[in-house]
């Protein structure tokens, strides 16, 4: 099995229900946001991996998700008749992601610093991680209204409770996947089993970063591009 990470699941089959009438009739992936869609902003990230396999999971408005993809090598998977969340969409992606570690990531943030999959990459350490989370301070979270998500304990290792925000971007190994009942289920399931195992970690992400889960995220992350661009 390998252990170097060249396949990304993009998670996209959500209802995207906070954006209100901006979603009415489009898919959250393919709002804009300073001109450009989320998922082609986070595809556009991927492509410092070099990823050779790279699965966008769809169910809301699908169809547009797979006419915006027509010509690329990205390889849509379509949710239906209902969503498997992210643990479930993952492991029905993987006959096309294949064995071994795979980047995911979620598509509606927006970053301002260094490559995010770039930092993982180099930070990945398969003989003692099960999952690496890029995770952020919560002063460099944008948009997140939260009290964090994990501790970041010296050794790298994390734990629930209020800390550092995951970023929706990791890298992470999907053997366990099969040993989960449920068939629609998130990977907070297979977090937990990792975490017993003392096997998953996180990594600081040292830039910005906008959740743009709500209309006022889209104008949070355009102010927050200007800014970098002055």
């Amino acid at each position: 099995m390998r252990n170097h990470p060249d396949a990304v699941m993009l998670f996209a089959a959500g209802f995207g229900t906070r954006m209100g009438e901006l979603t009415q009739e489009t898919p959250k992936p393919l709002l804009h946001v300073g001109g450009q869609t989320l998922l082609d902003r986070t595809l556009d990230l991927t492509k410092a991996v070099s990823p050779t396999r790279t699965v966008v999971n769809a169910h809301y408005y699908h169809q547009k998700v797979v006419d915006h993809l027509q010509g690329t090598a990205v390889q849509v998977i379509i949710e239906h008749p209902d969503i498997l969340e992210t643990g479930g969409g993952l492991r029905n992606a993987l006959p096309v992601l294949g064995d071994g570690p795979v980047f995911t990531s979620n598509t509606d943030a927006v970053w301002r610093g260094p490559n995010p999959f770039q930092m993982l990459l180099k930070a990945w350490q398969p003989e003692k991680m099960d999952a690496l989370l890029l995770c952020l301070p919560k002063d460099n979270a944008i948009g997140h209204k939260g009290k964090g998500d994990f501790v970041l304990s010296e050794t790298g290792q994390i734990s629930r409770g209020p800390g550092v925000v995951y970023s929706g971007i990791q890298i992470l190994k999907t053997d366990g996947l099969h040993n989960i009942a449920e068939s629609a289920f998130s990977l907070n399931l297979l977090w937990d089993q990792m975490h017993k195992n003392g096997r998953l970690f996180g990594l600081t992400y040292p830039g910005k970063w906008c959740d743009v889960g709500s209309p006022e995220g889209i104008t949070l992350a355009e102010q927050m591009l200007d800014a970098a661009d002055v």
